[in-house]
């Protein structure tokens, strides 16, 4: 948020909250000014080391959590970069293929690299029964007898990653089977990544079985996942994979890679299917499986909110602080 209030922020209260349009240089004074007096700064992201260096610098006995993601930390460093990195006391990673990227490409020691799951936001709306949202139903064609596949991600060239691609290959022999199968793929795109998919949906004589919907608005989500029957994305660069939590949230099982972060978001196969994302046969066994036996892959959602429920992160930060 780059205003200069909290206004209409759920998360952070106009109290605790203070933008700065943008305004880098009084940004890091202020926060090295008010870091020094902590006893604990948590960054939020790579890029705010300096802030953490210069406040360790002025304060050594202030320690420094670094909030660790996916690729910004999966790829080498620059020696500036590395210093400042070294200057952290601990290293949260939000996910155990994180963590161990880290400790394995930078020699971080295992004593300060920790593993911080993301949670499911507290204040995301559960329907109160499972049924298909209406608008979306008569928007996208849906009929009764169908059965859907979610992707929800970015379309572009450079996020082609998340795996909807392969999971077009896939498709072209599920819907020998199952006929009336629709593929939502959900978010916005750019128009050359557009082409690129409608081509390829032609050449596979998938026409009638893939919708894309283009942008879809943060209040219609919950809506978006009352009309699907399993939510996939096999991508192959999570660091962990928020969206898996949420699908799981709404009671959709979920399919997603195993080459990633995304076990840790399916806590390691408990929660949902892991599969080989860049091999469309297998692709297909994991929908066919799901979709001919939904109530065995529905996700337990107490196992769920046990371990990516707000009150779960809480105590895992807890620890973190106090350990």
């Amino acid at each position: 948020d780059l205003s200069d209030s909290g206004a209409n922020n759920i998360y952070f209260p106009a109290e605790v909250f203070k933008g700065y349009n943008a305004a880098k240089i009084i940004f890091i004074k202020d926060a090295v000014a008010t870091g020094k007096k902590c006893e604990v700064v948590i960054l939020s992201h790579i890029n705010l080391l300096l802030v953490g260096w210069l406040i360790k610098k002025v304060n050594p006995s202030t320690k420094i959590i670094l909030m660790a993601h996916g690729i910004e930390v999966w790829k080498p460093l620059t020696k500036r970069q590395r210093m400042m990195l070294d200057a952290c006391d601990k290293i949260a990673s939000v996910s155990s293929f994180t963590k161990d990227k880290i400790a394995n490409l930078h020699s971080i020691d295992n004593s300060k690299n920790y593993v911080l799951n993301n949670c499911i936001d507290p204040f995301l709306i559960k329907p109160n029964e499972k049924k298909r949202d209406e608008i979306l139903v008569k928007r996208y064609g849906i009929k009764n007898e169908d059965s859907v596949l979610l992707t929800l991600t970015r379309l572009s060239n450079k996020d082609r990653y998340k795996g909807y691609d392969f999971v077009l290959d896939a498709l072209k022999n599920i819907v020998k089977k199952y006929p009336t199968l629709k593929y939502l793929l959900a978010g916005s795109y750019d128009e050359k990544e557009k082409k690129y998919i409608e081509n390829k949906i032609a050449n596979l004589n998938l026409v009638d079985n893939v919708i894309i919907t283009g942008f879809i608005a943060e209040e219609e989500l919950s809506s978006l996942f009352s009309v699907a029957d399993v939510y996939i994305m096999p991508s192959m660069k999570e660091g962990f994979g928020i969206v898996f939590i949420e699908a799981m949230y709404y009671e959709v099982p979920v399919i997603a890679a195993n080459v990633d972060g995304s076990s840790d978001a399916l806590l390691q196969g408990k929660l949902g299917l892991l599969i080989p994302p860049e091999n469309p046969t297998k692709i297909q066994e994991g929908i066919e499986m799901i979709l001919d036996n939904k109530d065995k892959y529905t996700p337990d959602f107490n196992l769920l909110m046990e371990n990516f429920g707000y009150n779960a992160y809480k105590r895992k930060l807890e620890g973190l602080l106090s350990s």
